[in-house]
């Protein structure tokens, strides 16, 4: 499969509204705290604001919720990847992206025959406290030989300016959220990533 070379990462269904109508192809619901019923609602309006734009919808951990509510794409960390049931996932149809960091969560994930793999942080990140330190461009130029032609996620610490070095190492997909989420201008910010990931879509 071939993702979207701008993968934006949001925590609720307002954001999609405001900034997937700019042209975004590929974004993550990643909530973290929130009870079910309103977990469900956001996923349900993140799914119909997707279906209406032509955008990949992927839904972070939840994968009982993106079955329930028909959603086709689940991202989990190793953590989650741990306790959550791959056969129901399997026979629901939904792709898998899974988060790695070292090289046993990266033999771990490949395992589970993933439709893509991250590596991250690849530059220091202020979204939060990891144990591993930045991974570099060099970490993740091996990812890309270690993954074969499983797709290849950068995060962490991207930016409109260290991408070209980020695909040059092999990614194919730049996730990004506090440098959009945080920008005085979001909107903007958003369309600057458009246009420049434009030459790798």
């Amino acid at each position: 499969m071939k993702l979207d070379p701008f993968y934006l990462i949001v925590d609720s269904a307002a954001w999609i509204a405001r900034l997937v109508p700019l042209g975004v192809k590929l974004v993550q619901l990643r909530i973290k705290e929130m009870d079910k019923a309103a977990l469900c609602e956001e996923v349900i309006e993140a799914r119909r604001i997707c279906a209406e734009h032509d955008c990949q919808l992927i839904v972070n951990d939840h994968w009982r919720l993106a079955i329930e509510t028909d959603c086709d794409f689940i991202h989990l960390g190793q953590e989650d990847l741990a306790g959550a049931d791959l056969d129901a996932i399997r026979a629901a149809g939904l792709k898998l992206g899974i988060s790695t960091h070292d090289g046993a969560e990266l033999r771990t994930a490949l395992a589970e025959k993933p439709d893509y793999v991250a590596l991250g942080p690849v530059y220091p990140t202020i979204l939060k406290k990891m144990k591993w330190n930045p991974q570099g461009l060099d970490r993740l130029a091996d990812w890309r030989k270690r993954v074969g032609h499983v797709p290849l996620v950068a995060i962490g610490g991207l930016n409109p300016e260290r991408l070209p070095g980020v695909f040059a190492a092999g990614a194919d997909s730049a996730a990004v959220v506090t440098d959009i989420t945080l920008n005085p201008d979001p909107e903007a910010r958003t369309r600057e990533w458009l246009a420049a990931t434009a030459q790798w879509r």
